[in-house]
């Protein structure tokens, strides 16, 4: 009897495993198969070449790149160079990447850029720059103003928070308030490891103020991109492993109420939600995590490769 209880516990185990198992190459992607789509007038940016994680445009066409973005099990094509902020003018013909300075005394050496938000004051138009930061693969948010006449950075402060331990992305709503997503619920390498091969819905949003930080959204798979509505009544909140983006609306007390959520894997049903502009098999463009459109010309960034330049033909 003794025997055949552990049997029965070992096939309960191997079983749970293998299904697991599955589920998460289901999550990654791994069996899913790519038709390409092409755009005229495409061509990778100059000077990009160890990621542009993250993107945020200017009205005024300026964008912001978080680049040499370095994390744990991510390769990095320049190891031992430390991560920088790019500034890209798209009203440009030919647009070319420029490095951004940043002010003496902050520790550029182990800047490590992930995320990053925009805000503009309206009071003087002064521009605020949020990143969140990973020296040491730690998680704090950096504060800068941008000053446009020097093409620089003035780090005004930095941010901590025991509700902030794996920041991966924010939306600014304040010079030093935002929204962020921690992308993992441990910050144990072995046990985040774990927590996403088992399929934990541990991730969250969090709302961070100088007078208040709170949780205002949870049960993701892996929160991971965030962004307002252009309306900024609804906040976007992309769980990658969940395959779906939830939206929810922005309450005056900061906190969300979710409204829906728009699963990303039907774009390849008969009645997609979502349209393919481009599809690349890796062949151009490796772990792409960002995409920005300014006046019909589309920006592309990765976690750890180059950033690719497209004008879109009229829908």
């Amino acid at each position: 009897m003794g025997k055949l209880l552990k049997i029965t516990l070992v096939g309960i185990v191997l079983a749970f495993v293998g299904e697991r198992i599955v589920r998460f190459r289901e999550r990654m992607g791994a069996t899913r198969t790519l038709d390409p789509v092409e755009l005229p007038n495409c061509h990778l940016l100059e000077g990009i070449e160890a990621g542009s994680e993250d993107i945020d445009i200017l009205p005024n066409g300026l964008a912001f790149i978080s680049a040499g973005l370095k994390y744990p099990g991510i390769k990095s094509f320049a190891p031992d160079k430390p991560g920088e902020i790019l500034l890209l003018d798209m009203t440009d013909k030919n647009p070319v990447p420029v490095p951004l300075t940043i002010s003496p005394g902050f520790d550029v050496d182990s800047f490590n850029p992930h995320g990053i938000s925009t805000y503009i004051d309206r009071k003087d138009d002064t521009v605020y720059l949020l990143v969140v930061n990973h020296p040491q693969f730690k998680s704090t948010v950096e504060v800068f103003k941008f000053v446009e006449e020097e093409n620089a950075l003035e780090h005004l402060k930095t941010i901590r928070h025991d509700l902030l331990p794996r920041i991966n992305d924010l939306v600014a709503m304040g010079p030093d308030s935002f929204y962020a997503t921690n992308d993992h619920y441990f910050t144990n390498s072995i046990m985040s490891n774990l927590e996403m091969f088992l399929g934990l819905r541990w991730t969250n949003v969090i709302y961070y103020s100088p007078k208040e930080v709170k949780e205002v959204a949870t049960d993701f798979c892996m929160a991971n991109g965030i962004n307002v509505s252009p309306d900024n009544k609804y906040i976007y909140v992309a769980d990658i492993f969940g395959n779906d983006i939830h939206v929810l609306r922005k309450n005056p007390d900061w906190s969300l109420t979710p409204v829906k959520v728009i699963r990303v894997q039907n774009i390849l049903s008969e009645k997609p939600i979502v349209t393919q502009v481009y599809v690349n098999n890796g062949s151009v463009l490796q772990g792409s995590s960002v995409a920005c459109v300014y006046d019909k010309k589309l920006l592309v960034g990765t976690v750890f490769h180059r950033a690719l330049y497209c004008e879109l033909e009229d829908q």
